[in-house]
């Protein structure tokens, strides 16, 4: 396991154990891989792990196999109401139809359950510098092109922010909804010391103008949009946000 992975591993313990301290039962990890995640979870909570993944090829975990699932065709191959916990790791970002994934695990998750997604933040300082400058958020880069290398960096097709994430699992049923970071981002900070307060300013002017004039900010989104310009989403490497099913 990378040390970068770690941490994004790391945080979604730290992000279940916010959002659901107790949690226990069945658990679903789409996206498994290695079973890294699978492995960390079942030594701290009392779990039946299940995994999902567009291979078979990449689990380690022994005794653990492999519903292969391409999500950008397929539903999940799961009954409603079916697990207590899922998580969702770094996966949005390689799939076209996230919400439609994010409404199928909606279905699967019991009432009470819990799910948490991590995505790579295209809101750091360093992603929207890089953005104005060359077009591209980091970690999505150019792609080449009918040679997507789909379980690396190179799959990377749908830079998903956080506000459309909160938006579609919002629309999916999802409540409660609690957003982390991984880890602060070195190259960020200098960024954030240079531009805070034309961010800060640039963003009260703007809410104010789409509450005001577009009509597009009220008391169900407003939150969302202001997280956006938050310190630790301006500084976060990676996204984590919780949410439990309400019962």
């Amino acid at each position: 396991m990378g040390l970068s992975t770690d941490k994004i591993l790391r945080a979604v313990l730290a992000k279940i154990r916010e959002v659901s301290p107790q949690v226990h039962g069945k658990y679903l990890d789409i996206g498994a891989g290695h079973g890294d995640l699978i492995r960390l979870l079942s030594r701290e909570f009392t779990l039946e792990p299940t995994a999902c993944d567009y291979t078979s090829d990449l689990m380690r975990v022994p005794g653990i196999s492999v519903n292969v699932v391409d999500l950008n065709t397929d539903a999940l191959p799961y009954s409603d109401a079916a697990f207590d916990l899922i998580t969702c790791t770094e996966v949005i970002e390689h799939v076209e139809h996230y919400r439609y994934t994010f409404r199928e695990i909606f279905r699967i998750l019991k009432p009470g359950g819990t799910l948490v997604v991590t995505t790579p933040n295209v809101l750091n300082l360093r992603s929207r510098i890089r953005y104005l400058l060359f077009g591209f958020f980091s970690l999505f880069g150019p792609l080449h092109l009918r040679e997507s290398q789909r379980y690396l960096t190179g799959g990377h097709i749908n830079p998903v922010s956080y506000f459309y994430v909160a938006h579609a699992l919002s629309d999916a049923g999802f409540t409660d909804i609690s957003v982390s970071i991984d880890k602060r981002q070195r190259g960020s900070i200098l960024w954030l010391i240079l531009l805070w307060i034309p961010i800060r300013l640039f963003s009260l002017w703007a809410i104010y103008r789409e509450k005001c004039r577009y009509k597009t900010i009220d008391v169900m989104n407003q939150r969302f949009v202001r997280e956006m310009n938050s310190s630790y989403l301006l500084l976060g490497r990676t996204v984590v946000v919780g949410w439990r099913k309400k019962v």
